[in-house]
Formats: structure tokens, C-alpha cells, sequence
């Protein structure tokens, strides 16, 4: 019965280790740095509204996505970031493809303040989608508002305290790259807008 009872703890302490490992916390969210995440969604979007001559193509789309759309925007402005990515979620199991749909769940990453995913996401919707246009705009707003994002946090780190030797040059070299990038976004941005031809 004692060996029984020793082999049933053993085999419990090794479960339990086991879970432990393999249920890691997820790491904390990094400190929001600028404005609000709604501020900088109405700036992607505002970006994105196109010009009185400008084509703005709609898909034909699934009547069961084109619902969870209406979903998700009822509850963005309910204030729910939560529940508005959990149905255009469900929208891009459906339509995994689809630029727009790719977009708008880029724009709430950004309400629930995740960057790096809306960044993921934006650029693949630009990979599979048109590359002119006023989607294509939003795309390349929300990849520069990540850039401008990781900019502000490089100067946090030296507001209080200055960074010297090895820790200034990596932050020298960060802030360089950030640059660059924000610049080759600002450009493809700028691309992304059809220009008519001169008339005469």
C-alpha cells in the first residue's frame, strides 16, 4: 500500500513539474508610449480615405463574414477590442485572403495595444493585396505608427538617465534603423497613391 502510495506522489510531483514547464506565462505587454491607441487608429484610417477621383474597389464578400464585420465594429464602439477581434477573427477563417479583412484586425491589434501583430498583419495584408489605393495606405500607417511606437520607447530610455558606451552605441544603432524605416514606410506609403496624368 506505502509503495502504491509513493509511486501515485511521484507520478503527481512529475506532473505537475511537466504542466509547469509547458504552461510558461505569457510575457507582460509593454508599456503604452504616446497617444491612444483610438487616436492612432483614426489616424490610420483618416490616411486612408480616399480622394474624389481615387478607385476604392469593395470586395463581394461572404454573407457570414460581412456580419461578424458589422460584429466587430458594434463592438469597437461598445469598447470592446476583445470581442471585435474575436469576430474578425472568425471573418478570416473564413476569408483568410481577404486584404480588408487582414487590415481591420491589424487596426484592433492596435486598440489592444499589440503593434508587433498589427504590423504582421498589415503587411501581409499588403503582400496578398492591391498595391495602390486607399487600403494600400492604411497598410503602410499602420507599419509606420509600430515604427513611430518603438521610436518613442527608445526616447523614454533617455529621458531620466543616458546611456554611455556600449548601451548608447545600441541605442545610437536602434534609433538609425527605426529611422531608416520609418522613411522606406513613409515612401512605400506615398507609392501607394495613383497620381493622373498631366494635363494639359
Amino acid at each position: 500500500m506505502s509503495l502504491s502510495l509513493r509511486h501515485l506522489t511521484v507520478f503527481l510531483l512529475v506532473a505537475l513539474a511537466a504542466s509547469a514547464c509547458g504552461t510558461a506565462p505569457p510575457p507582460a505587454p509593454q508599456r503604452w508610449v504616446g497617444p491612444a491607441p483610438e487616436t492612432v487608429v483614426a489616424e490610420i484610417r483618416a490616411v486612408g480615405k480616399a480622394a474624389p477621383d481615387e478607385l476604392d474597389v469593395q470586395p463581394l464578400r461572404d454573407p457570414m463574414v460581412e456580419d461578424l464585420r458589422v460584429q466587430a465594429v458594434a463592438a469597437e464602439r461598445a469598447r470592446r477590442p476583445a470581442d471585435a477581434a474575436a469576430a474578425l477573427d472568425k471573418a478570416l477563417s473564413i476569408s483568410p485572403d481577404d486584404p480588408a479583412l487582414l487590415q481591420e484586425r491589424a487596426e484592433v491589434a492596435v486598440l489592444q495595444q499589440d503593434l508587433a501583430r498589427a504590423e504582421t498583419l498589415a503587411r501581409r495584408a499588403f503582400d496578398i493585396g492591391a498595391k495602390v489605393g486607399p487600403l494600400c495606405r492604411r497598410h503602410w500607417a499602420t507599419i509606420r505608427q509600430r515604427i513611430a511606437f518603438d521610436l518613442r520607447v527608445l526616447d523614454e530610455q533617455v529621458a531620466d538617465k543616458p546611456l554611455k558606451g556600449e548601451k548608447l552605441d545600441a541605442w545610437t544603432q536602434a534609433k538609425v534603423r527605426l529611422a531608416q524605416e520609418g522613411a522606406e514606410a513613409e515612401q512605400a506609403q506615398a507609392a501607394c497613391t495613383l497620381t493622373g496624368p498631366p494635363r494639359y
